[in-house]
């Protein structure tokens, strides 16, 4: 039986992979170690909270003494890194968080699997550390183009910049520790559990609660589309195919415009939205521009060529499926949507972790 700890798996890709991965196998054992900030979600889990296979684990990656108990507890066999401060915005607000958590709780991390699997100067068979990273680290691109492998490194933004460093410190252990790593860069994802900052569920929230539709400048800035159970597959891949040292580029080849994205997402629940009143009030009249993000990147586009033909993987969700179940999973799970904006959850939940003091 393998054994992966998952960092940040009460988030939205995080979660959606420890739902994927206990549905797809039985024969693993998920550790999922999150803080709880407050994109960090244990009703993402309900389904999955009383198996044999998985347990939760409150705690803080960059908790240097929590970490390596963890690994000197459990015999870990993969880390898979979600746990990470994501939202743009944020990093420009605040961007010493996103230092912290990134890019010291990415080496604290790479420091305990390093004690804990390195035998003198031999590695343990059949480890290893996926950097769940993002096509931000590359930058911005033109109106041609895609991002590869091999595209240079060019963050624009705290947030990415701070993935940039994490993804330099795991490509660092390879290289001089020779450390069985992978780092895998994704596309815009989208799908159940997503916080609503983030542009799909904070449009389909605005607009069942009749409030306006921000849009950054003139809503033309592009990016690549995946649905997060396709991202859930590839990552799944690469643990057990990639070859130690690569990296490996996800892409849903489905570019499209903020601008669209909203309007899509407008005409598909007025049409799911038969008998309910709210459909009255949604229109393109919410849709509010306002003023561009700071170092607001145009467009982001991933080439993953690599992947497919290394690894045998594909999207197999086209947006025009995927967005629809998406609207659809929020329509259906309306009381998530309010408990997670309201952080009403966390009382519920208080009693079903482990932490440090109960061992």
């Amino acid at each position: 039986m393998k054994t992966y700890l998952v960092t940040g798996g009460a988030g939205f890709i995080g979660s959606n992979f420890i739902n994927y991965m206990i549905e797809k196998y039985e024969d693993i054992f998920i550790i999922n170690l999150d803080k709880l900030t407050y994109a960090g979600n244990l009703n993402n889990l309900k389904g999955v909270e009383e198996s044999k296979n998985y347990i939760f684990i409150k705690g803080d990656i960059t908790d240097v003494e929590l970490v390596q108990l963890i690994f000197n507890k459990y015999s870990i066999d993969y880390v898979i890194n979600f746990a990470a401060e994501s939202h743009v915005d944020r990093s420009i607000e605040n961007p010493m968080e996103f230092i912290k958590t990134n890019v010291e709780g990415t080496f604290v991390l790479l420091e305990a699997a390093k004690r804990s699997w390195m035998k003198g100067d031999q590695w343990e068979e059949g480890k290893k550390f996926i950097q769940v990273s993002t096509d931000e680290v590359y930058g911005s691109l033109g109106e041609t183009g895609y991002f590869s492998e091999i595209s240079p490194l060019d963050p624009r933004s705290p947030y990415s910049a701070s993935k940039t460093s994490a993804d330099l410190l795991v490509k660092s252990y390879h290289d001089t520790y020779k450390m069985p790593v992978n780092i895998t860069r994704c596309s815009n994802n989208y799908g159940p559990y997503q916080f609503p900052e983030k542009l799909i569920p904070l449009i389909i929230n605005n607009c069942l609660n009749g409030k306006d539709l921000p849009i950054y400048g003139d809503g033309k800035n592009i990016r690549d589309w995946i649905y997060v159970d396709d991202h859930c597959c590839a990552i799944d891949l690469v643990v057990n195919r990639g070859r130690a040292g690569q990296v490996y580029n996800i892409g849903g080849e489905n570019e499209k415009t903020n601008i669209d994205i909203v309007k899509t997402i407008i005409r598909i629940l007025k049409n799911l939205l038969i008998d309910d009143v709210r459909k009255e009030g949604i229109s393109e009249n919410q849709i509010k521009y306002v003023k561009d993000r700071k170092g607001h990147d145009r467009r982001y586009a991933i080439d993953p060529t690599k992947t497919k033909n290394e690894l045998g993987w594909s999207a197999k969700t086209s947006f025009d499926e995927g967005i629809i179940k998406t609207v659809k999973w929020y329509l259906d799970n309306s009381k998530w949507l309010e408990e997670i904006t309201s952080g009403a959850y966390e009382d519920y939940y208080k009693k079903m972790y482990f932490d440090r003091e109960r061992g």
